[in-house]
């Protein structure tokens, strides 16, 4: 089962290399990671994907809290939440299959960001299932370079992760 975490970090050199250390020592595969500050340029977020059962999951939890720059772990894999993942696909499109290209870019509400007399570079956001068929609809025409982002996710509605400040607020 994939688990996907929020892990509040300071936002301190070397912290992604002990997370990422942390997993590799321990043999737990990182599905997916995507790493970015946070409202507060003191704190980062971590949005990590692992795959592992319960005890697999306990044993994440429990390494990553011992590491001294983590601040807040968040398993939001129960909790409802919006997820998106970033996509940029350059594929090849000559005058006689760029309209197709640009119809199944359409379809999938993707945009071009660059025009080559040869290539076309599209971005689409979404979530994993709309990335993954964007990519098959583009298979046929050559895709000659991909660059994936790893999800990224927020809960629904009211609730949030978030973490004290060293004033106290939340």
């Amino acid at each position: 089962m994939l688990h996907t975490l929020a892990v509040l970090v300071e936002n301190n050199p070397g912290v992604l290399a002990r997370v990422a250390g942390l997993f590799s020592r321990r043999g737990f595969n990182i599905d997916s990671l995507a790493v970015g500050r946070t409202d507060n340029p003191a704190i980062s977020r971590m949005t990590i994907v692992v795959e592992g059962d319960a005890r697999t999951l306990e044993q994440v939890t429990k390494q990553l809290h011992k590491l001294v720059d983590v601040l807040k772990i968040n398993d939001m894999t129960e909790d409802a939440y919006v997820e998106r993942e970033l996509v940029m696909i350059k594929v090849a499109a000559d005058k006689d299959t760029r309209v197709e290209v640009l119809q199944i870019a359409d379809i999938f509400r993707a945009k071009i960001v660059d025009y080559g007399p040869k290539t076309l570079t599209i971005e689409a956001t979404g979530n994993n299932e709309k990335i993954n068929a964007l990519e098959e609809a583009l298979k046929p025409f050559n895709i000659k370079e991909l660059v994936r982002t790893g999800k990224i996710a927020m809960l629904r509605g009211a609730k949030y992760t978030s973490v004290k400040t060293n004033k106290g607020e939340e």
